[in-house]
Parts: C-alpha cells; structure tokens; sequence
C-alpha cells in the first residue's frame, strides 16, 4: 500500500472523527468507509436522519469537541474472528461485515481507536485528534453503497482538511471562486448546452452558441492537422461486436460500455430456448453471438480504413483524423455537466508509421498539444507517463512491444522540458500513454490531451506495409487527442475563462448599441458590415438607456460594444467600448474598427483586464 503523505493523514483522520462525531449525535447510523481524497476526505452514512446544512453544523461542532479531547489513534491488530466480534459489538455490521470480507486472508487486519470509536482500517492516520488544525465540513451527495446503483444510496459527507488554517482559508476561497466559474450554470445563462433527461443523462446537447465555441475550436485544430499531413475521415457510431471483439475493447472494456445490441430475431430464438440474461451474457463474452456495438473507442475503425489498402513503406506515415463521437456508461451518480458524460466526441487522430519515424511523430503530437494548451493561456501543466504494472494481466501484447513504446515515450518526453512523473499501472490496455494535466486559473488541475504508443493493435488486427525488402513489416501506430474530449474541454474552458471567451471562440463578438431608435439605421448598417468580415454580430434593440444597455452587454460577456450616438452617425464613426483590449477604446472609423477586431480573432489574442477607474 502507497505510504500516506503527511497531509493524507490528516484527511484520513479527519473522516474517522467525523464518523465518531456522527455516531454520538445519531447512535443507529450505520458506517461504510471514509478514505482521504486529493482534495479532503468523505465518509459514507446509512441513517433516516437527513444531513441537512444545519445538521452539518451540528456535526462539525462535535468533531471540535473530539480534536479538543486530543484523543489519541491507535492501532489495533485483531484477527479475522476478532474483528467480526468488534464490528458487532459496535453494532456495525450492516456494511462493515462486507468490508472485512474484502481483506484477503493473508493481509493483516487491523482497527484504528481513537476514543469510543473504532473503525477497520488499514491507516495511517496523526497520533492525536489535536493534530488536525483546521477542517471543514462541505456537502452532502447521495452515493450507492460500492457504487452499484442496485444498491441502497446512501448519504456522502464531504469534507476537507489542512495543516493551517490559512491553507483551509485559501483552499475555501477557491471552492467560492469555482463556484461562480461552474460551467453548468455559466453554461445555462450563456445558452451552450443543455442536459435533458427525455434525451438522457450524460448526453449533451449543444445549443447554437456552444455550438459556435465547438466549431471554432475544431476549425483550429483541423487547421494544424492539415499543415502536418493530415488526413479527415468519417467513421459509423456502432460496429460489429467482432470488431471489438478484435481490438480487445470487448469485453476489456465491458462494464464501462453500453450493452451489445442483439438482432431481434437472435434474442427471440434464445428466448425460446429458456436462455437466462446470465447465459446470454455469457455466450456473448465466449464470441458465440453476434451483434453491434455503439463504439467506446474509434481507433478499430481507423484501423479498418488503413487496412482497405495495400500499403508500402513509401506511404508512411498515415495520419487519420475524426472528431469522433464515442460512448461510455459511466455511473450515473459520476456524471457532471460537461465533464462527465455518457456520449462525447473525440479529436481523435490515429498515425499509422514505421518504427524509425516514431520519436519524429510523438514529438509533432506533443508539440500540437502544447500548441492549444499556449494558445488558450493554459500555461501551467505536468505530463505523466502512464506505463504498465508488470505484475498486471489486464494488458495485451508481449513484453518486448510494451519495453519499445515506454521507451519512446520516456525519450519524448524528455525533451519538453516540463516537469513530468511516471505511474506505473497506468497504461491503456493496448499501450503506454503521455497524459497532459493542465492546471487552470483558480489552481485546479485537468487531465486533458493524450498521446499513446500502441505495438499491440497492430498485431491484433494484422496490419502491415510492404517495406523495402518487399516483405510485409508491421506499423507502429500513435494515439492522440489534443482536446482529450469536446465535451470536457469546453466544460473546462468555460471555467477557465469564467465565460469571458477570447474573441476568436466567443459566441458573439460584437454588439452594437444605438443611443436611441433613430440610430437603428446606422446599427444595421454597420451590422452588415461586420457579418460581410465574418464577425459575429448582433444589435441591441430594446429601449433602453446607453448604461442598461451597457451592463446588459457586460453580463452576457460580450468581447466587444460599439456604441452609435448621434455624432457618430452623422461622422460615419462608432466608439469602442472593449471588454477583451480595453486598448481598442475609444472612437473611429468603422472599417478601422473591424480591422482592430478581425486581427484580434486572427491572432487568437487572449483577453486583457480591464483597469478599473473610480467612474466605473
């Protein structure tokens, strides 16, 4: 077991008094397991009692009494028959039984004491309830007991922990900043996505402004895809189950997919012949049926493409390239707005090379990674290597495969000059992985673009070129996705940016607001102007003051006023009133105006702040 850092300790105590200070103030509640997190810790509760923020309260004032006992934790090894007998004494049998069943027979078991409370736990924790400085209780959320929603849901305190009080202070004005920035609210009041449940949960629908931010972004990319060689295809949604079948997809990747669909003549045979959902399932796994598959993945269709052709040494490398939608079932207590999705859409890319061009190809994919995190202002970020665990059967492929694809990785990224780490067991099952973790504005971090080596799909499907020699020689291939996801990328860039978009990627970039309705005339020209540059533009017609109209324009986000008085008019002028470079303020001939604006979303340039004077 990782050993916990000294941090760790102190959350994982934290969840311990927080379960002791639960059970004093509601004796018949029953425990489940409460770990530390990267970010605090939680504890799961079964009890009619509803944790609500005034119950909370309540609840942290008790686990203050607890710290202020110094109560001290101790470790307690017992054995098997030992433990069930204190898990009954403490009435805790409910969950805890099956906890204990979980620990193999040959691993020690042990119990943390601190005070009356006992838990089964592996540790560490502090050696005093004193030593946890400063906490603080957050949230409640419903969780199914093993995250199986065929079990009961039980309620989830989360909390966190800090070894100061101004480390907790800091961490809680994030958890407000982050707040605000909540790409599912940003998101409904600036009309991107929508989340319906008569479509389903984790299925986003983009609305017409979303829409724009998308487009923008695959316009960008596709733009450096094709100075690199790229080549764009279009690949169906769902394949056939031995497709999958192929790749290792199915059933490697089973329980995180959507079920198989079966030919209805098929399921009315089986049903006919008594056949159980076990036995069906079954036969599915051993390959005796057939049937499609909404894919998870989209590489065994790029595959598929390479393989329509006979290939030689002198076509490499094959670089194919889909914004590709995939499919994956995900629990539905994980799913988040945009970040945890059901269906989402890859900027997929799959290289097809030989094995003497692959640190070439890895270090152009890393540079196109670097490309978009530089160009969004994403400039803070830690690359990990995610390799195999040797003592692991989950992977595919010989040893020798997986040593050259680590290697070449290892190599590439040795040459970003940015701090990376190594994580063994972290691999796809196919092949080693590049992960990029961006940290945004308010310090948070996002694991988003990926790059793969894979020897494996190679061989699994038979693909080769013909080389040199006039013999068949098999391809490396390369895995990439800058954005990661569509979906969870743009989730992330509307916190990062709080909604106030680049120019480029904003949904409307230009507003125009007339003085009075007798400007309107001048507003639509103008306006016709703007769209003839292909500026996203629109006018503000209601009656209204100029500061109405002007605080209106602010809170939607938009990048950029023109503001139409009469003397503007009469001059064939506007005046510039920027959010995103206030140094475009000021007045000017209108095709000075879109000049400034149309070399903004050239250039990609990233917002400015505005400085406020004592009049704003």
């Amino acid at each position: 077991m990782k050993e916990m850092s000294p941090l760790e300790k102190v959350r994982h105590s934290s969840a311990h008094v927080l379960a002791a200070a639960v059970l004093r103030l509601y004796p018949d509640t029953q425990l489940d397991i409460g770990p530390p997190t990267e970010s605090g810790f939680y504890y799961d509760f079964d009890t009619d009692m509803a944790f609500t923020p005034e119950v909370l309260e309540e609840i942290e004032t008790e686990m203050k009494k607890i710290i202020k006992e110094n109560q001290r934790f101790e470790r307690i090894e017992v054995s098997r028959e030992e433990a069930k007998q204190i898990i009954s004494d403490m009435g805790q049998k409910q969950y805890k039984l099956g906890r204990l069943n979980d620990i193999p027979d040959e691993e020690t078991i042990s119990f943390y004491r601190n005070g009356e409370f006992h838990d089964l736990c592996a540790g560490a924790h502090v050696s005093y309830t004193k030593k946890i400085k400063a906490f603080k209780l957050l949230h409640v959320a419903g969780s199914y007991h093993r995250g199986n929603s065929n079990n009961k849901q039980l309620q989830r305190i989360y909390g966190t922990a800090f070894q100061s009080k101004d480390d907790l202070k800091d961490h809680l004005e994030r958890i407000e900043e982050a707040k605000k920035r909540d790409h599912r609210n940003i998101g409904r009041e600036m009309g991107l996505f929508h989340i319906d449940e008569m479509v389903g949960q984790g299925l986003v629908l983009w609305k017409p402004n979303g829409a724009i931010i998308r487009q923008e972004l695959e316009k960008f990319i596709t733009s450096e895809l094709t100075k690199q060689g790229y080549s764009q295809v279009y690949t169906p949604h769902i394949g056939k189950l031995d497709l999958f079948r192929t790749s290792g997809h199915f059933p490697y990747y089973q329980e995180s997919q959507y079920p198989p669909i079966i030919q209805r003549e098929c399921l009315a045979e089986l049903a006919e012949e008594g056949f159980s959902s076990t036995q069906l399932e079954n036969k599915l796994d051993k390959g005796e049926l057939d049937g499609h598959l909404l894919r998870p993945m989209n590489c065994p269709m790029h595959i598929s493409i390479y393989k329509s052709e006979k290939r030689s040494y002198r076509d490499l490398p094959i670089k194919l390239a889909e914004f590709g939608t995939v499919y994956r079932w995900e629990q539905s207590g994980e799913l988040n707005g945009m970040t945890r999705v059901r269906g989402f859409t890859q900027d997929d890319a799959h290289l097809f090379l030989r094995e003497d061009q692959l640190q070439d190809e890895i270090q152009g994919c890393l540079g196109l990674v670097k490309l978009v995190f530089s160009t969004l202002g994403m400039n803070e970020y830690r690359v990990r290597v995610s390799l195999r665990d040797p003592d692991s059967d989950k992977y595919v492929g010989d040893t020798e495969g997986w040593n050259k694809a680590e290697a070449a990785l290892k190599q590439a990224v040795r040459t970003l000059g940015v701090e990376y780490e190594e994580e063994l067991g972290e691999a796809a099952f196919y092949g080693p992985k590049i992960d990029f973790v961006v940290k945004d504005v308010i310090g948070r971090e996002w694991q988003l673009g990926t790059v793969q080596v894979d020897y494996n799909l190679p061989e699994r499907f038979d693909i080769s070129y013909a080389g040199t020699d006039n013999k068949n020689h098999r391809p490396v291939m390369i895995h990439r996705a800058p954005f990661g996801s569509m979906e969870r990328f743009c989730g992330l860039l509307i916190e990062h940016f709080a909604g106030n978009f680049p120019t480029w990627l904003a949904p409307e970039q230009v507003r125009i607001l007339p003085m009075n309705d007798d400007l309107l005339s001048f507003a639509e020209e103008c306006s016709q102007a703007f769209l003839k540059h292909e500026i996203r533009v629109s006018i503000d017609r209601q009656s209204a003051k100029l500061g109405a109209k002007i605080r209106r324009a602010e809170n939607e986000k938009i990048p950029h006023m023109i503001i139409i008085g009469k003397r503007e008019a009469e001059e064939g002028k506007v005046s510039i009133r920027s959010r995103n470079n206030p140094d475009l303020d000021g007045t000017c001939d209108l095709q000075d105006c879109m000049n400034q604006i149309e070399a903004e979303i050239k250039s990609k340039a990233l917002p400015k702040k505005r400085t406020a004077t004592p009049t704003e």
